[in-house]
């Protein structure tokens, strides 16, 4: 489903992507710093988009073990540059989930201003929706009705913007791994 895959900014370690057709299952193998300040570092798996969407899917990271801060989920980009304008909902090693984004290119993340984050921790589905210029993330377990983290609106995400699944290690000496499986973007008259 998605077109492009690749490492944002210039992490130490080269990140990869595979899809495994059979469990239709995303492999991500990623580095960077963080994705935080006025720049980003990670593993991308992505495709142009054009006006609303609802992107969902299921995530989880592949070994216990790692940094607390190492991220994965979704997010919308307004280009592949590392300082670009970005919105992501990010579920931490740690569970933590949260949305946060940078709304001019090469501006310092804010924190707490630019940020939602939910009250509990650890769940599997991660849905990010846009309607218009709102976006809005929501999580849930498996099975279960989708809870609203919270949304924000992004004057200057443009309407085509890049959308897709990510990893980020937290730590550039290292390469973290996550699955990602019933992977659907819904669009508009797209059912």
């Amino acid at each position: 489903m998605f077109d492009y895959h690749g490492d944002i900014g210039h992490p130490k370690n080269t990140g990869s992507a595979q899809y495994d057709k059979v469990t239709h299952t995303y492999f991500l193998k990623g580095s960077g710093y963080n994705i935080w300040f006025n720049r980003d570092e990670f593993q991308y798996v992505y495709k142009k988009i054009k006006g609303d969407f609802t992107a969902t899917a299921n995530f989880e990271f592949i070994g216990a073990k790692g940094n607390d801060h190492r991220k994965i989920g979704w997010m919308i980009r307004e280009s592949t540059d590392e300082k670009s304008i970005e919105l992501n909902t990010v579920e931490h090693g740690d569970g933590l989930t949260v949305m946060q984004w940078r709304s001019q290119t090469g501006e310092n993340m804010k924190d707490p201003e630019g940020e939602i984050f939910y009250p509990e921790k650890k769940f599997e589905v991660i849905q990010l929706q846009r309607i218009g210029k709102r976006l809005i993330m929501r999580i849930g377990h498996v099975g279960e009705p989708l809870k609203t983290v919270g949304s924000h609106i992004m004057e200057n995400m443009p309407g085509d913007a890049f959308i897709g699944l990510f990893i980020c290690s937290h730590d550039p000496e290292v390469i973290e791994e996550a699955r990602v499986w019933d992977v659907h973007i819904e669009t508009p008259g797209s059912e």
